[in-house]
């Protein structure tokens, strides 16, 4: 196996380890191309140069899973951002994609079910009112789990979560249980954040840590790949968290059931459109639960 080159702003890969390496030290993973296995390095190289001629680079196909795979997307008012994640997803991982609208008065429902008539991979739930994030995931994954699906991703439709680290997440769960995509790892950052929300996020993590006594640096992230033998594991009525007090609560219940959990890097950008769903109510309720999660409620 040969290094990892650059051709121009691209780096070629030809195994994860090497994806993994370059990411750990700092170059953004929109930029790294994983060779598809068999693949010549010399004519791959050619064909990039050749599409950079041309314009954006693209990749040269999505990923493969040797399992049954969903992405599970929650909407709530992100009509502009559906068609564009829903079409990027699909272009980086051969997955299927639940999406869990909330009842958007914006028309997110409608898209979806127009874009679903047209793929038999995009699949769309519709629930009446707005819940909260963490009862959208947990429809989900008992959607997921029902079906028979091998592995169950979770992820934001605003490109804060890259679509292009998908295959990364996948791979790194063939020895994992859980795997975070974490801002916190060496590699990984934030864009487009105020010093105030870095430092809440920052203060949330390390105040997770000291009290649940785990090895995670991300607790609240919510870019993640699951595997469906530990999700059945949790009892789903017992979570009682939402937003960021959710992701905290199914890696507490998922490493106290002896699931593996692991991270890896990514780079974390604020939404493209629309307005954030964070609030000062999310961050209370998350810093409320995390003693309640240690006490065993």
């Amino acid at each position: 196996m040969s290094p990892a080159r650059s051709v121009g702003d691209v780096w070629i890969a030809e195994a994860p380890q090497q994806v993994e390496s370059l990411v750990r030290a700092g170059v953004d993973s929109e930029s790294i191309r994983l060779l598809p296995p068999g693949s010549d390095p010399v004519e791959i190289t050619r064909i990039l140069d050749a599409a950079r001629a041309r314009g954006p680079v693209p990749w040269p196909i999505p990923e493969p899973l040797p399992y049954r795979s969903l992405v599970v997307v929650p909407t709530y008012n992100e009509v502009d951002n559906l068609e564009p994640i829903v079409g990027a997803i699909r272009a980086h991982l051969w997955t299927d994609v639940l999406v869990v609208d909330d009842g958007s008065p914006d028309g997110t429902g409608e898209l979806a079910d127009r874009l679903a008539d047209e793929s038999p991979e995009l699949h769309v739930m519709h629930r009446g009112r707005k819940e909260g994030l963490g009862r959208a995931y947990l429809a989900g994954f008992r959607w997921a789990l029902e079906r028979g699906y091998d592995r169950v991703f979770e992820m934001d439709a605003d490109f804060s979560h890259a679509p292009w680290d998908l295959p990364r997440l996948a791979r790194a769960a063939d020895d994992a249980d859980l795997v975070i995509g974490s801002r916190y790892r060496r590699g990984g950052s934030t864009s487009g954040w105020s010093r105030h929300r870095r430092l809440l996020s920052r203060a949330g993590n390390v105040y997770a840590g000291l009290f649940l006594g785990f090895s995670v640096r991300d607790w609240t992230a919510g870019f993640r790949c699951f595997r469906a033998e530990i999700l059945r594991t949790i009892d789903f009525d017992r979570v009682q968290s939402d937003g960021y007090g959710f992701q905290i609560e199914m890696a507490f219940r998922i490493r106290r059931a002896g699931g593996r959990v692991k991270e890896i890097p990514v780079h974390f950008v604020d939404r493209r459109e629309g307005q954030s769903k964070m609030s000062g109510g999310i961050a209370r309720e998350a810093m409320l639960r995390v003693p309640a999660l240690r006490l065993g409620c």
